[in-house]
């Protein structure tokens, strides 16, 4: 039946041709995805969107943040579809080469000032520090284009911060001397950063003056003193403080600058965070294994000299991956009485940091706080026709490393990383469950891995249903996901080597069809959505064309419903919007590409949704329909459970009866609510 009393106006004021919710139905659309996902038991509904993805709202700075007006509105779309967290990428600042742009590389410890929103800082309430000339001049309109995503250019990205955060800084001191209220008002906030982050920020500042000054952002190519000296500092090195002390005072004006830049997102972090509490919307920060050459060169003796992390490839025609990831020697994580040592206090720093102002986190290549894969500087050799050669002797996990010999000293010392390091840093932020994070452990497994994640601890894996099957998977601590940030969109992944995908048993059309249509009386159903979701005729002639489109979307939708049938799952932004363009792709792990870590959401991704969603053949998801999808499922499964249990019951169909009944009776104006609004997303303006 069609739910009635619904509000089904059309919005007036957009020139889309898909017919979007209005606002009076937003809040019955949220309720009905909201009222679905808690009756299936989908607990953490997470998307994937890193801070460069998300959209430019009014003008666009040539980059995303996860904190700005557009940042507000992916949320608020997110949260109508049922959505109730967003997992980000590394947060931290990139020192870009102009070549790789991976939130991976960047620093573990800081946050990046292209995140800042710089139209705030026209306003009174910054003092007006950016004018509002230069933020036109600077910036270019959002407009909409043909296309459903945008591409971020980080190199222009840099060239605008440069010009706005330096006209910021002058304008906040020239106001502050002028005794302007909002000026004095900021500093005191400023003043209140620095006598919090004062000694950090004052290190990172200081780095990036010498690694401008030495041309080189790498600090094992500059002179000793400069190169070695927060080594020599820390060791109360007379000659080294004086040196330092001298470049903090001959560059105090540019240091303070960096700390300013850091102020300014920082405020920027915990406004936006404020505004995620006040709707129960939650962010996961993303734990990078490694870091950036500014954190290296606060913490150089931390590091295992000359070596660095990787993954291991075992196919002989693959080279093992080298990511040059400084390794955190194990001699120096803890003392010799148990106390935290430089590379443990390195390590309980980046956790600190990453839940600082994110609610949760995703713990990046959790191998690596294990056992890691490493291998020497010099060991990464190519032979003639470019091919890796693998060194046996110096590329291994860290347990098994042999220097002339001699196992290295203490690598057991990983082992209580987990211990002393990071559960304690949980506990701080009230996370008390350990399985809550996401743990990324899709590596390989080591015994030493294996012994401490699994055995000791039972710790949750990532589960891919890119090649599983949902029902073969019931841990509900486990995460999972249907392609990533790091896989091509799903969808394409059906067009890939001619559709080998489809062979796989994970999505065999009568599996998925009978899986998720399991009531016995719905046999005409069942049969129904195999011939929907399958490529063939029911005769066995090959779908073409739009029937295969649409025969492609229709399985993919049936294994995203697969998906939310788990209790914590993650969607990356591209499937959910169906970004599906050749040759645009956010990532794929172990690849290289200049479109990598470039691709977001376009300005008008609302409108674009609803217009994807109301054409022929849609490559977006509909998430109503999706969600109505698992919770027939979910009905489906409870009454079947009840059918077991009943056994031989003489009153057994009696009892399925008054059971089948009694779900519908339950959940039957949902399922037809969620259908409405399926429709909904289906039709034309």
């Amino acid at each position: 039946m069609r739910i009635t009393g619904i509000n089904n106006g059309i919005q007036l004021n957009h020139t889309t041709f898909g017919r979007r919710p209005t606002k009076e139905e937003e809040p019955d659309l949220q309720k009905a995805m909201d009222d679905g996902f808690k009756a299936i038991g989908t607990d953490q509904r997470i998307a994937i969107t890193h801070g460069s993805v998300f959209p430019a709202a009014g003008r666009d700075s040539f980059v995303g943040s996860p904190y700005g007006e557009g940042a507000t509105r992916w949320i608020n779309f997110l949260k109508l579809y049922g959505f109730n967290g967003n997992q980000l990428g590394p947060n931290g600042m990139i020192l870009y080469d102009d070549k790789n742009y991976s939130p991976y590389n960047s620093s573990a410890l800081n946050e990046n000032f292209l995140f800042i929103d710089l139209k705030p800082l026209t306003t009174e309430k910054y003092g007006k520090i950016l004018s509002e000339e230069s933020y036109e001049k600077l910036t270019i309109p959002a407009d909409a284009d043909d296309k459903n995503y945008r591409l971020s250019n980080f190199a222009e990205a840099k060239y605008v911060y440069f010009q706005a955060l330096n006209e910021s800084y002058k304008n906040f001191k020239a106001n502050l001397a002028k005794g302007q209220p909002e000026a004095i008002q900021l500093n005191k906030e400023f003043e209140e950063f620095k006598a919090q982050k004062g000694k950090q920020t004052e290190e990172e500042g200081l780095y990036r003056v010498l690694s401008t000054l030495y041309g080189d952002e790498d600090c094992d190519n500059w002179p000793e003193y400069d190169s070695d000296l927060m080594i020599l500092t820390r060791q109360d090195n007379i000659k080294a403080k004086k040196h330092y002390a001298s470049l903090i005072k001959r560059f105090h004006k540019s240091i303070e600058e960096y700390q300013f830049e850091q102020f300014i997102v920082t405020k920027q972090i915990k406004e936006n965070k404020e505004f995620r509490d006040g709707i129960g919307f939650t962010y996961f920060s993303d734990l990078l294994v490694g870091c950036s050459k500014m954190d290296y060169w606060r913490y150089k003796e931390a590091f295992l000299k000359g070596y660095y992390m990787g993954a291991p490839e075992y196919d002989p025609n693959k080279p093992h991956q080298t990511w040059g990831v400084p390794v955190i020697n194990p001699q120096k994580l803890f003392t010799q009485d148990g106390k935290l040592n430089i590379g443990g206090e390195f390590l309980r720093e980046k956790l600190r940091h990453a839940l600082e102002n994110c609610e949760n986190l995703r713990i990046d290549h959790a191998m690596g706080l294990i056992e890691p894969f490493i291998y020497r500087e010099d060991s990464i050799k190519y032979d003639e026709n470019g091919k890796q050669i693998k060194d046996a002797l110096y590329c291994r996990y860290l347990s098994q490393l042999f220097e002339a010999g001699t196992p290295i000293d203490k690598f057991s010392d990983y082992e209580k990383i987990l211990y002393k390091i990071v559960f304690p840093a949980l506990q701080e932020k009230n996370i008390t469950d350990k399985n809550a994070p996401v743990w990324e452990n899709l590596c390989s497994e080591p015994t030493l891995f294996k012994k401490v994640y699994y055995e000791q601890n039972n710790l949750p894996h990532m589960i891919m249903l890119d090649y599983k099957r949902g029902k073969d998977e019931n841990n509900p601590n486990d995460w999972y996901l249907l392609g990533s940030h790091d896989s091509i969109p799903v969808l394409n992944m059906l067009k890939r080597n001619g559709g080998a995908i489809r062979q796989e048993e994970a999505w065999e059309p009568r599996y998925l069809a009978g899986y998720l249509n399991q009531d016995p009386q719905r046999e005409k159903e069942n049969i129904k959505f195999c011939d929907k979701i399958s490529n063939t005729l029911p005769d066995g002639t090959p779908k073409t064309g739009d029937e295969l489109a649409k025969a492609d979307m229709a399985i993919v939708q049936a294994k995203f419903a697969e998906l939310l049938l788990k209790k914590k799952i993650q969607i990356s932004f591209a499937d959910l919007l169906g970004i599906t363009d050749n040759g645009i792709v956010y990532n794929i792990g172990g690849d290289k590409n200049p479109v990598f870590w470039r691709e977001r959401l376009a300005p008008d991704f609302e409108d674009k949704y609803y217009e994807n969603l109301s054409s022929e053949t849609p490559t977006a998801l509909n998430m109503p329909e999706v969600l109505k999808t698992a919770l027939q499922a979910s009905i489906d499964r409870q009454l079947v459970d009840y059918m077991n249990q009943l056994n031989n019951d003489m009153h057994k169909d009696e009892k399925i009866i008054q059971k089948r009944e009694e779900l519908y009776a339950q959940y039957g104006q949902l399922l037809d609510k969620l259908q409405h609004y399926a429709d909904v997303l289906k039709e034309k303006e």
